[in-house]
């Protein structure tokens, strides 16, 4: 039943974000999952459940994952969830750019933290490889 519920949120929350004009929407950080997922509460005028704790995988990215069976993966894994955490809890500023629905009841959204885009810094910090939901980059 709650899935059910979560679906419908996600969806309310959505229809209310995507129009001819692209909204910018604003979140606070509440904690970080792994380098590129955290989770945050949305600015919205609706009810609590559609816009608190809600899962956001930023955009166009794949950072290693945290449960890796080789070290030097874990390790680097480790280093964007870490940096990724830094960038968000010291942010002034955190906006959510393209929305859209993404698996696992996530917002699939750009991410620009004061300005910069995250999945940028991920990269050029070579913490995350590019992503666009197809085959998973490998490690």
């Amino acid at each position: 039943m709650r899935i059910f519920y979560l679906t419908i949120a996600l969806s309310f929350l959505l229809t209310g974000c995507v129009s001819s004009k692209q909204e910018i929407v604003t979140a606070h950080f509440v904690r970080i999952v792994d380098g590129d997922t955290f989770i945050a509460n949305i600015e919205r005028g609706y009810p609590r459940i559609v816009t608190h704790n809600i899962g956001i995988r930023i955009a166009g990215i794949d950072t290693p994952e945290l449960k890796d069976k080789r070290p030097q993966v874990r390790k680097l894994a480790y280093q964007a969830k870490a940096f990724a955490k830094e960038r968000l809890s010291s942010a002034r500023h955190i906006e959510l750019r393209n929305l859209t629905k993404g698996k696992y009841f996530r917002i699939i959204a750009d991410v620009y933290i004061d300005g910069k885009n995250l999945s940028q810094e991920l990269l050029s910090k070579h913490y995350a490889t590019p992503y666009n939901g197809s085959k998973k980059p490998k490690f």
